[in-house]
């Protein structure tokens, strides 16, 4: 896994040098914080950059629902899951 770098820069700076901040999140891989009176209020990342942060939230969200199914005992054997998947795909 790799470390996002993250630049600020003030919303002025979106305005007035959004294609300098677009190559920065495109071709350095860095995420530009766009401040408001000195606070931060938007983040900018490239579109690959953005599609790989949603899958890895997707993918944990997925886990934390299949732990949560086992500390509750909502489990089924190996066998009978594999069971039910060859006849649902043997019926399509």
């Amino acid at each position: 896994m790799h470390a996002l770098q993250e630049t600020i820069r003030p919303s002025a700076d979106l305005r007035n040098h959004y294609s300098e901040i677009s190559k920065q999140c495109r071709e350095e891989n860095e995420a530009v914080i766009i401040t408001v009176n000195g606070r931060g209020d938007t983040v900018s990342l490239s579109y690959e950059e953005y599609k790989r942060m949603k899958s890895r939230i997707e993918l944990l969200e997925i886990l934390t629902e299949a732990e949560d199914d086992v500390k509750n005992g909502r489990v089924a054997p190996v066998r009978e899951t594999f069971d039910d998947l060859r006849q649902m795909l043997g019926e399509e």
